[in-house]
C-alpha cells in the first residue's frame, strides 16, 4: 500500500469512527469495528491494512484522550502537538477531539496500560504531533497525517511522542 493510500485509509478510518461515535448507542470497540466495515467498504484496502490503520488510530486517540490537558484548551493542545495548532493542515481536528473526548470516559478502565510505552516505529502511519527518536533524541514533527520516516539524523527506526 502505498504511503498516500496509508495515509486516505487513516483519514477515512477516522472520520468513521468519528461518525459511529456519534450515536452514543456504541461502544469504543463497536464504533471501531463500524469504521474498519466502511473503510473497507471503500475498497482499496486489505483487511491487514485496515486492522493495522485502525492500530495507528487507536494509539493516537489513547495518546490525546489520556494526556493531562483542561477541555480542548488551544494553548494545552498546542503544547501537546508542540507546535500551534493552527499550523495543522488536512486533518479533521475537532472530529480527532470529540472522538479523544468520548473516548476518554470510556477508556478509564484502561488508563493504565494507555501510559505504558507505545513505541512509533518508522513506516507506521500517525496523527499530527512531534516526535523524538528512542536512539539520539532528534524530534521531527507533523503537521497531518504522515508515515513515520527513519531518524534523519541517525536512521533509527522508534519514536516517542512528546
Amino acid at each position: 500500500m502505498g504511503e498516500n493510500k496509508l495515509i486516505k485509509a487513516y483519514d477515512d478510518l477516522m472520520g468513521h469512527l468519528y461518525e459511529a461515535l456519534d450515536d452514543t448507542l456504541h461502544s469504543v470497540a463497536d464504533a471501531l469495528e463500524i469504521a474498519k466495515e466502511k473503510t473497507s467498504a471503500l475498497g482499496g484496502h486489505t483487511q491487514e491494512e485496515i486492522n493495522k490503520i485502525a492500530d495507528y488510530v487507536m494509539r493516537d486517540v489513547e495518546h490525546v484522550a489520556t494526556a493531562p490537558a483542561p477541555e480542548n484548551d488551544n494553548n494545552s493542545l498546542s503544547e501537546w502537538l508542540k507546535f500551534d495548532i493552527d499550523l495543522i493542515e488536512n486533518f479533521a481536528l475537532d472530529a480527532f477531539l470529540d472522538i479523544a473526548d468520548k473516548t476518554k470516559v470510556k477508556l478509564a478502565a484502561l488508563e493504565m496500560e494507555a501510559k505504558l510505552y507505545h513505541p512509533y516505529k518508522s513506516g507506521e502511519v500517525a496523527g499530527p504531533g512531534t516526535f523524538v527518536c528512542d536512539a539520539c533524541g532528534k524530534q521531527i514533527a507533523f503537521k497531518s497525517t504522515s508515515i513515520i520516516p527513519a531518524c534523519p539524523e541517525c536512521k533509527g527506526d522508534s519514536f516517542s511522542r512528546v
